[in-house]
């Protein structure tokens, strides 16, 4: 599994391009801004993008869905519960389930909190994660649809997975760009508050 984070945009925006060395199958996840990065990557990883996947539907992971979408023919997911701020999406999840790109089987999981329709997406030890977490912070409740308690609820469902997991997520907001949901256990500020701290 090819891995390039890329960092585009005013708000360090995470957008993440996915593919498989198997198949040159690719997804991207939340393209931010100019998709040009993006574009220029595939090319010389001779990849072809099969879909783009919005985490959650605020502008900043969304603003370069449709001149990506236009340029590669690919679909366009996102959760129902922020289908209304993604309206050209052609595929609406309603429940977990899985994608698969070439031979890569990523596991959707449904993260309210941040928004009512987030998710991330989890494959072959690496968790993309969206604005539900942060390397050492989680996502903001306090804009239209955030709920913290449904934060915190989702955050304990991602610390279920293996401690080795690698955490991808959407900004470069944290010390380092990614993490590891073992770190976070130590060391994330809201472990306490939402009950998953492992530390002495």
């Amino acid at each position: 599994m090819f891995i390039h984070q890329l960092c585009i945009g005013s708000l360090d925006n995470f957008t993440y391009l996915i593919g498989c060395v198997v198949t040159k199958e690719a997804l991207v996840i939340d393209p931010a801004g100019d998709p040009n990065p993006v574009l220029d990557m595939a090319e010389e990883e001779e990849l072809n993008i099969k879909y783009i996947l919005n985490t959650h539907g605020h502008f900043d992971h969304t603003a370069g869905n449709a001149r990506l979408k236009f340029e590669t023919g690919s679909q366009l997911i996102i959760h129902k519960g922020d289908a209304e701020q993604v309206p050209d999406a052609d595929l609406v999840l309603d429940k977990e389930t899985t994608l698969q790109v070439g031979v890569i089987h990523f596991d959707i999981i449904h993260t309210p909190g941040h928004t009512p329709g987030g998710i991330c997406l989890y494959a072959q030890g690496s968790l993309f994660t969206g604005d539900t977490l942060f390397v050492g912070d989680s996502g903001r409740t306090n804009m239209d649809g955030g709920d913290r308690l449904a934060l915190g609820a989702s955050i304990r469902k991602l610390m279920e997975l293996p401690d080795d997991t690698v955490v991808f997520p959407g900004h470069d907001y944290g010390p380092t760009q990614t993490s590891t949901i073992g770190w976070e256990k130590r060391n994330n500020v809201n472990a306490k508050e939402y009950g998953f701290y492992v530390g002495d």
